[in-house]
């Protein structure tokens, strides 16, 4: 090796070094947030790849639940801040051991179920008084008739329905050829098929049909059924 390929190499090995040494170091993912927050964790890692020296990770405190371990001077400044945003009441912490808050403001929720108030509040005695008092409060309503339907009373298409036997359809009174012309006209001049039934009835029907609403003699006008009358009664 001639004297310029070494000079050439220790160069470059210089070169190397000094690049390396400058280099910034690149923090260990495999370490992951942990129990920071996220603020912090970006903190640190920003402190790490400017090569500044960085303060211990927050840890967790390993004691167990209940009991009484002093807290750091952060985490009691936490607390402190907390209690004070909470009206000045130190937050729970929640805990297997803890009793039963007490219940604030709470007049109108029912002590019922609390044995000890009720007994406190009444008693055997004052209750049957109490229902004594209320029995003699009760007001007893004699059952009285239906009223009446107002009216002239006319034809009642129930009673006629349940009266009749013959099927829809089936010719028991002679009619005219000329109701068959005007049967649609007249029928349409009705609210309802029990609406005509009903004139139907008041005018002669069934043996009469003066309005030529029963073209087919069955004894039933514009089309009215007594078949949901008759079921009712045998059901």
């Amino acid at each position: 090796m001639t004297k310029q390929t070494r000079a050439t190499t220790v160069l470059s090995m210089i070169a190397l070094g000094v690049v390396a040494a400058c280099a910034p170091q690149v923090p260990d993912s495999g370490a992951g947030v942990g129990f920071e927050s996220y603020s912090d964790y970006q903190a640190r890692q920003s402190q790490q790849l400017q090569g500044q020296s960085l303060p211990p990770p927050a840890t967790v405190s390993s004691a167990p639940l209940g009991s009484t371990a002093p807290l750091d001077p952060d985490a009691q400044l936490a607390a402190d801040t907390a209690a004070a945003l909470n009206s000045g009441r130190a937050p729970l912490e929640a805990s297997p051991s803890n009793p039963a808050p007490v219940a604030v403001n709470a007049a109108g929720i029912s002590q019922e179920n609390d044995f000890e108030e009720v007994s406190e509040l009444r008693s055997i005695e004052s209750d049957a008084a109490a229902i004594a008092r209320n029995r003699a409060q009760y007001v007893v309503v004699q059952p009285t008739e239906l009223p009446r339907r107002s009216g002239d009373g006319g034809p009642n298409i129930v009673e006629y329905a349940i009266r009749t036997t013959n099927p829809k359809g089936v010719s028991l009174y002679r009619r005219s050829s000329l109701n068959f012309q005007n049967h649609e006209r007249n029928c349409a001049e009705y609210p309802s098929a029990d609406q005509a039934q009903i004139d139907f009835l008041a005018r002669g029907g069934p043996q009469r049909d003066r309005r030529g609403l029963d073209p087919d003699g069955d004894g039933f006008a514009c089309d009215w059924d007594p078949r949901p009358f008759r079921s009712a009664v045998q059901n």
